[in-house]
């Protein structure tokens, strides 16, 4: 069975975290985790298999898409993951949660607090940023079901993404293995492809909610709906677009550093993605909002999910690499 008729068959709705994490172990047992590698040769098929899981739940993706990125990471790395294990993939770096990292052996010991960890409470699993005594950071695999590592509650108050259960996790001495060396996390060609993967998750979500608007305007086309169906048509095209470049461009160049592709696709897809779900709203009115579970849940999911990107700082990050080129950057 493919992902697609997978999904088919349940409910997109997974309220609790534990629900969430059932799922993601049903995904794995079925094989249906195990998605093209960035620059394979397949990399629009991985965009596509993340838009799905962004159509279906934005919960469910989040997890879906950290537990592949991880995947991913540690093959990438010369790392292999335990058969039918779950990951979580934890790398922000707020100041006030730093994980420091110490030899232990043939293993390291992880000590302090790690905060944005989606899915603690039910993953097996997690690839983390950490830091070693030269202050340099290193990515380390840890299994969650062993002393030293306390799930907490805190950290996390959303009511949209909130099944995703993504609360501060505090580590006292508990061991993992270094994936990689130290910076290889953010100097591989994989970073900034699987940042687009992100990209692939939002796009999903907002051809979803769009949906709502096509349906009715096909049932009954009323000339403001259907004006507003027109600018979402433009939107979702352009995204699209940008992700298929995207993929193939990583397909023919797998190596070359891809922040300047990364970034424009983050950009133009964020701004679809806001302008879907401006346009569907004000065509739609508060029906779906309060009717459609699906469609309320999208709705309050996506604007969460969308502030893993860092607004005017990525754009202001984006209009430096751009600054930097020649005025061939933009050719047709």
């Amino acid at each position: 069975m493919d992902l697609h008729s997978y999904l088919a068959r349940r409910p997109a709705d997974y309220p609790h975290t534990v629900a969430l994490g059932n799922c993601l172990r049903a995904l794995v047992e079925a094989g249906l985790d195990r998605l093209p590698l960035p620059g394979s040769g397949h990399t629009l098929e991985r965009f596509q298999r993340l838009a799905e899981v962004g159509g279906h739940d934005l919960g469910l993706c989040k997890l879906f898409e950290g537990h592949t990125d991880a995947l991913a990471i540690i093959e990438q790395l010369g790392g292999s993951p335990t058969p039918g294990s779950t990951w979580g993939m934890w790398a922000a770096e707020p100041p006030q949660a730093r994980v420091k990292v110490s030899p232990a052996g043939h293993m390291v010991a992880l000590h302090g607090r790690k905060a944005w960890c989606s899915g603690a409470a039910v993953l097996s699993h997690a690839l983390l940023t950490a830091w070693d005594g030269d202050d340099q950071q290193q990515l380390v695999a840890v299994a969650l079901d062993q002393p030293g590592v306390t799930v907490t509650e805190q950290g996390w108050q959303a009511v949209g993404m909130a099944a995703t259960g993504s609360v501060e996790v505090l580590f006292d001495g508990a061991e993992a293995q270094a994936i990689g060396n130290p910076g290889d996390y953010l100097q591989r060609p994989g970073f900034w492809q699987g940042g687009i993967g992100i990209a692939a998750c939002w796009y999903g979500a907002a051809r979803q909610i769009a949906e709502a608007l096509r349906s009715q305007c096909g049932q009954r086309p009323e000339p403001h709906a259907l004006a507003h169906l027109g600018a979402v048509d433009s939107a979702l095209q352009a995204a699209a677009d940008v992700l298929r470049f995207s993929a193939l461009h990583i397909d023919a160049h797998p190596e070359d550093h891809a922040e300047l592709l990364a970034r424009r696709a983050r950009a133009v897809v964020e701004q679809s993605a806001e302008q879907v779900m401006r346009e569907v709203g004000r065509a739609l009115g508060a029906g779906p909002f309060c009717k459609d579970r699906q469609f309320a849940r999208l709705s309050a999911d996506l604007p969460v999910f969308l502030r893993q990107s860092h607004a005017e700082r990525d754009l202001a990050a984006l209009g430096q690499l751009v600054a930097g080129q020649s005025s061939e950057v933009w050719t047709l």
